[in-house]
């Protein structure tokens, strides 16, 4: 990668990585809908005033379809499982499940024809699957139905991030990455939206917290899923989406040590051996078997 694509890179890392601690504020004020729904329009406007600002022209390439799969999955899905989880998981716990989206992603790109497994994938996808029995079998807290909901909600996150990914890699790959945000952003929000009428926003927010949701938005979701979607196409989708390991350091270390959260030793091992199986499924460390 050259200089810019590892700032890209880099800035992904630590821009998501602080941000679940700005997506447990919003929520407290939105609601876990409200919180992904007006975030999702929100990107839209503040993407949508910028491109009229500059005299920028979007062609989205009649690729609706496309897009509005990668907003219900990418979008709504995933945020709607992390806005859910974190509060109640809290934000190391759930940085850690956001893991094991690029292990889903490779099971899903093998599925569809899309990637192909080495023989050091397979031994990855079960260290994945290890992992991930250690994180939610040994908590620090007790284990009460609310815990294991966080626990699913977050996992229903990556693996709708993994389908998203997917969709994007495999349909639009002719479309820009400011078309591709504003589309999956537009369209997540459609989604999220009607849920508000079971899950309202809980009290009325005040300007300030009105700039938190908008500068969830703006920083979090348009700067980022730009730099994101650009690096997809430059780079290839397998080194971009392990930029996923970066962001649950980042977060970890932020509600370890600033937050006060705890995590027990066995879910450490746990988040180190889903890394470890990432690192294996998508072949950023290259391996050799048997002798030279």
């Amino acid at each position: 990668m050259n200089a810019r694509q590892v700032g890209y890179y880099v800035a992904l890392a630590l821009i998501w990585g602080v941000s679940f601690t700005l997506i447990v504020r919003v929520v407290a004020v939105f609601g876990w809908v409200g919180a992904v729904s007006l975030r999702a329009f929100a990107a839209c406007v503040i993407l949508g005033v910028l491109a009229f600002a500059t005299r920028r022209k979007l062609d989205f390439g009649g690729a609706w379809r496309p897009l509005a799969i990668v907003g219900s999955t990418t979008v709504a899905g995933q945020l709607l499982g992390l806005s859910y989880a974190a509060p109640r998981i809290g934000t190391a716990m759930a940085a850690i499940i956001v893991g094991t989206i690029p292990l889903f992603s490779m099971v899903i790109g093998q599925a569809w024809g899309i990637e192909k497994f080495t023989g050091h994938g397979r031994i990855g996808l079960v260290l994945g699957i290890g992992g991930i029995v250690l994180l939610v079998g040994f908590p620090s807290v007790p284990f009460t139905s609310e815990f294991a909901m966080g626990c699913a909600a977050s996992l229903f996150g990556s693996l709708s991030a993994a389908i998203g990914s997917n969709v994007a890699r495999h349909s639009l790959q002719t479309v820009g990455s400011w078309e591709q945000t504003i589309g999956a952003f537009l369209f997540g929000g459609i989604v999220a939206f009607p849920m508000l009428l079971m899950v309202p926003v809980p009290v009325t927010p005040t300007l300030s917290e009105v700039g938190e949701l908008f500068l969830l938005a703006g920083l979090c979701s348009c700067l980022t899923y730009i730099m994101y979607f650009r690096l997809v196409a430059e780079v290839g989708a397998t080194i971009a989406i392990s930029v996923e390991f970066a962001v649950t350091l980042v977060a970890v270390a932020i509600g370890s040590l600033l937050l006060g959260e705890r995590l027990t030793t066995a879910q450490l091992i746990g988040g180190a051996t889903i890394s470890a199986g990432c690192a294996l499924v998508l072949n950023i460390v290259p391996v050799r078997w048997g002798r030279r």
